[in-house]
């Protein structure tokens, strides 16, 4: 049995570039000692925006078009600041991070962060099982670039049971302009 591993929560960290203007994309972040791991691939923006500021928002939300739309550019959020936060209209939560070290990688560094402010707003029910699909989609959809198509239309088809499922209008929603966004592959064609 092999050691476990830390487990990844799939959040939208909202970072910011040098005029002030956010970024919204999903993310994959770790928690280690307090701290929030943050691991972009090179290149992104998300990672220069990191770099450069120094500071981001992570938010939890349970509208999945968020994931989606940061994906597609199918734009479905509004933001307002708070302070030095970039928070969500849809957020539930939110953290405000402050970047403290980094672990330099030729493919992907790790920003170790510290949170400087936690905010709850909203009581958080839980995902239901379409939109748990919908964030792995979403997931396949940010790995387009590194996985084969075969095995991301593969995982689309087991996937796509839950959607038929439990879906409601938003999930049909962002599961739509994910799909579209793999038949739009250059290795879907």
């Amino acid at each position: 049995m092999s050691s476990p591993r830390e487990p990844i929560f799939e959040l939208i960290v909202v970072s910011e570039d040098a005029q002030g203007n956010p970024h919204i994309a999903p993310f994959g972040i770790r928690r280690r000692n307090h701290q929030v791991l943050i691991a972009p691939y090179r290149p992104s923006t998300s990672l220069d925006n990191l770099l450069q500021q120094g500071r981001a928002t992570l938010n939890m939300t349970d509208d999945v078009r968020v994931f989606a739309g940061a994906l597609t550019g199918h734009e479905c959020w509004t933001l307002k600041r708070d302070n030095q936060a970039w928070v969500l209209d849809s957020a539930l939560s939110y953290q405000t991070l402050k970047l403290q070290q980094v672990e330099d990688d030729e493919l992907r560094p790790t920003l170790y962060f510290d949170v400087l402010e936690s905010k709850t707003l909203s009581a958080f029910a839980g995902y239901n099982r379409a939109q748990n699909a919908v964030i792995e989609l979403a997931v396949l959809v940010s790995r387009l670039h590194l996985l084969p198509i075969a095995q991301i239309k593969q995982e689309m088809q087991y996937l796509h049971n839950a959607i038929s499922k439990t879906a409601g209008e938003r999930e049909w929603q962002a599961w739509q302009w994910l799909a579209e966004k793999v038949a739009q592959s250059p290795e879907s064609r």
